[in-house]
């Protein structure tokens, strides 16, 4: 997966990780950075309103789309957005596009949501 600080995997490589039915991907962990490949069905209500104080917490939406809030703004992202908190901004989204949502997390630096993962 990720070794001397490279990260370089295909496209089914990566650590699934089973969350019920769906799963989810991890496809890099290294001290500066994790990603992690994030799938939920169109029935997920979202994740609530938080903040990360150590960390930002970033989203590319690569199929579906998300509603998130970060602070006070509201963006409606599609396959293609780009969206990140920065440290301490309070953030959270919900899939409303009727279908799976399938995201890129990116934590940076690591904020070990891989580990908290495999944990359940």
């Amino acid at each position: 997966m990720a070794a001397d600080g490279i990260a370089a995997i295909g496209p089914e490589s990566g650590e699934h990780v089973s969350r019920g039915d769906r799963y989810h991907r991890v496809l890099a962990e290294l001290p500066e950075y994790e990603l992690i490949e994030l799938r939920f069905g169109a029935d997920f209500e979202g994740v609530g309103l938080h903040k990360h104080d150590d960390h930002v917490d970033s989203f590319y939406v690569l199929a579906g789309e998300a509603e998130f809030q970060v602070g006070e703004e509201v963006f409606r992202a599609g396959p293609g957005s780009f969206v990140a908190a920065p440290q301490g901004v309070v953030h959270g989204f919900q899939n409303v596009g009727g279908t799976e949502l399938r995201m890129v997390n990116i934590h940076a630096p690591n904020a070990r949501f891989a580990v908290r993962l495999r944990a359940g």
